[in-house]
């Protein structure tokens, strides 16, 4: 935004300090002025070894006044200008910061040193909020640069199953189509997926009353044919569970935690545990599936774009690598916390904790 040049906050606090040196000034000199001018006139006061009265204490004083003032005036001046920029030093750092994140140096901070005031509570909350941008960013970059790797993927496999089409007119194109089609799937999957991320992101959904419990029971129910042909048994239990959020991504939620533990499992015989509880302020949504054990910073990543276990069994339903990403951005964007923990008798243990909703039983 263009603005108009005007007077710097330094000069403001001088002029203002000075202003106020100078009316104190004159507030006391005119209380003395006012005592001298209530003595009475013909009065005779001795002073040393000299007689004078008040006409001549006066016009003694009037000059002495002058003096006294433009030395008021000097003195709040140049203390004003000092103190002034002594205590907006921490905010020409905090400005020298914020022209450098402009720049694009999101590593720099300011960290002010000394006792809690204004202004280090200010570079306080400035660091902070440069640390969030910095892996915000970060993230970002990353996401893009696997989006792009993803993407890339089966176009260059497309491009080459058409080469081999071209080169051999004379190839049975069954195996071709079919090749074709799963590459295409997957490229929809992805771009589908993405565009879940990104309405997350922007939190453009709308809020309604849902019950935590049911998404559970619905997402269940869509993902028991592919339990079963895994040799998988699904658990599920719960009581009413009511929150605010939209009933499609949260089902989107419930639905990815549920085949990442059906996918992520034991070879057979494997379980998964779907629950839901209600408390004084939040609702959880836990799931927990049997599996291989998971070391901590394995699990520290699984939330991040494109990363994939590495306990997966089978290469069908693999996903595109967005499924606990599109969880958390969802979570947060219902202003719930994604915790990931291992089992201690191996697989993963998920908890989405969301704001409780007043319950509409009684409507």
């Amino acid at each position: 935004m263009d603005r108009q040049p005007g007077l710097s906050v330094r000069l403001k606090l001088t002029l203002s300090y000075a202003g106020f040196v100078m009316l104190a000034g004159v507030v006391l000199l005119a209380a003395v002025g006012f005592f001298y001018l209530n003595l009475p006139d013909n009065a005779i006061y001795t002073t040393g070894n000299f007689m004078i009265n008040r006409s001549v204490l006066v016009r003694a004083f009037a000059p002495f006044m002058a003096i006294v003032l433009a030395c008021l005036l000097v003195f709040g001046l140049l203390g004003g200008w000092i103190l002034a920029g002594r205590m907006l030093a921490p905010l020409a750092r905090i400005t020298d910061g914020t022209r450098m994140v402009a720049n694009g140096s999101f590593s720099h901070r300011i960290r002010l040193s000394g006792r809690g005031d204004e202004f280090r509570e200010l570079a306080d909350a400035f660091d902070a909020m440069l640390a969030r941008l910095e892996t915000h960013v970060a993230e970002q970059q990353r996401f893009a640069a696997n989006t792009s790797h993803e993407l890339r993927t089966p176009l260059a496999v497309t491009q080459t199953l058409l080469d081999v089409a071209h080169n051999d007119p004379n190839r049975d194109t069954g195996e071709l189509v079919e090749r074709l089609r799963a590459v295409n799937t997957r490229a929809i999957d992805l771009t589908e997926a993405l565009l879940v991320l990104s309405r997350a992101d922007q939190r453009s959904f709308t809020r309604e009353h849902v019950d935590l419990s049911l998404i559970a029971e619905e997402a269940t129910e869509t993902l028991l044919p592919l339990a079963e042909k895994r040799g998988i048994t699904i658990e599920t239990s719960g009581y009413l569970t009511p929150t605010n959020g939209s009933h499609a991504l949260l089902l989107q939620v419930t639905t990815n935690l549920v085949h990442n533990a059906i996918v992520h499992n034991l070879p057979e015989q494997g379980t998964v545990w779907v629950t839901t509880s209600v408390h004084p302020k939040t609702v959880l949504l836990i799931v927990e599936n049997t599996g291989e054990e998971l070391p901590p910073q394995l699990i520290s990543t699984l939330v991040e774009p494109f990363r994939r276990g590495t306990g997966r069994i089978r290469t069908d339903h693999r996903g595109v690598g967005l499924g606990l990403a599109i969880v958390k951005s969802i979570t947060q964007a219902h202003d719930g916390t994604l915790t990931l923990a291992p089992r201690a008798a191996g697989g993963l243990r998920v908890t989405v904790q969301l704001p409780v909703a007043p319950s509409r039983t009684g409507t």
